[in-house]
């Protein structure tokens, strides 16, 4: 049988796939990849290490801490600072757990790799293989998957693509293994108390853009904001000005330090222009053609339709036919054909 290594978190999702792939054949190969230097981690390998050993199957840890560093939390910094909101999970999905399990599958000559997301992989009606959105719809995972090559796709496999969470718990509990009960985490792996501002002015050792004006959508000044690296379009809560009525961002200037603030109806566009494309699930489109697609802006975003244009060598329009709120630049957007992933890139 085929050997498949899966990438291991220390969680439920991860076990099970290994539960999942070893009861239908596979040879399975656990593998962690050790991407920050934290407790945390540690308390990860050892979760993982034991899910492995309860199961019987072979398990290494892969050090990719450089890479990590290189690829995910410096571009992430250096977004925060141009006053833009970056999804470093998209970038850290290709870019760090696919190449690095593709690595460890050529150590362990695994014909495949599988995570335990919310997914499928597919051969989309274009020919070209393509994510397609879990079966269980609120834990699909497939807009994080959306910068994934053809290449990888041909050698993953996500085993949880038609399972419910409970369904999952269940399995694990049967198998014995003893994450089969463990929260979720819900914060970036590498932020896990969410301060995003006081971890990007530690790193820079303060070095971060300074305070500057609050202005309205008309440019009067409103009063003084901490710096733009503390918000982000469409925030309203701490933002640390009283106006007496609901206000929100509505835009981030680098160039001079201010924060736009505006009605909730300032936040609505019709018009996004994405770039970094990554075609998926249908060939690149040539310059203005267009194509009718469904939208979402942000991972909890519900997807709606919209007309995208091919308008540069690295760009897109999307054109939504009713206005979506707070698109925010840095965001990833992703465009789907039906239930597949056809395309994505990053809110300019």
């Amino acid at each position: 049988m085929a050997g498949v290594v899966v990438g291991m978190s220390g969680g439920v999702d991860s076990a099970v796939a290994c539960v999942l792939l070893k009861a239908a054949g596979y040879d399975v190969f656990g593998v962690t990849l050790k991407i920050w230097h934290d407790i945390n981690r540690c308390c990860e390998v050892s979760e993982a290490a034991k899910t492995c050993q309860t199961l019987g199957i072979p398990y290494s840890v892969v050090n990719m801490e450089a890479e990590f560093e290189r690829d995910v939390v410096t571009p992430f910094t250096k977004e925060y600072v141009r006053g833009r909101t970056p999804n470093p999970c998209t970038g850290c999905n290709r870019d760090i757990k696919w190449k690095g399990l593709l690595k460890a599958a050529s150590f362990h000559n695994a014909e495949y790799i599988a995570t335990g997301h919310y997914a499928r992989v597919v051969t989309a009606p274009s020919g070209r293989l393509a994510v397609k959105t879990s079966e269980h719809a609120a834990k699909d995972q497939s807009y994080m998957l959306y910068r994934l090559s053809q290449d990888m796709l041909a050698r993953t496999i996500f085993p949880l693509g038609k399972l419910r969470k409970e369904e999952v718990r269940r399995i694990a509990k049967a198998s014995g293994i003893e994450v089969y009960n463990k929260e979720e985490s819900q914060e970036i792996c590498f932020i896990p108390d969410g301060d995003y501002a006081s971890f990007i002015e530690d790193r820079l050792e303060g070095n971060v853009p300074p305070a500057g004006d609050f202005v309205d959508t008309d440019g009067n000044i409103l009063g003084q904001h901490k710096g733009i690296i503390n918000y982000t379009v469409g925030q309203r809560r701490g933002l640390g000005i009283a106006l007496g009525e609901r206000q929100y961002v509505t835009r981030i200037d680098p160039l001079t330090d201010q924060v736009v603030i505006g009605d909730d109806k300032d936040l609505f566009r019709r018009e996004v222009i994405v770039s970094d494309i990554n075609f998926m699930g249908i060939p690149d489109l040539k310059m203005g053609d267009s194509i009718r697609l469904m939208g979402k802006i942000r991972y909890h975003h519900k997807a709606s339709s919209c007309t995208v244009t091919r308008t540069g060598e690295d760009e897109i329009k999307a054109l939504f036919d009713e206005p979506v709120r707070a698109p925010a630049p840095g965001q990833s957007a992703v465009f789907y054909d039906e239930d597949l992933v056809a395309l994505g890139g990053v809110i300019c």
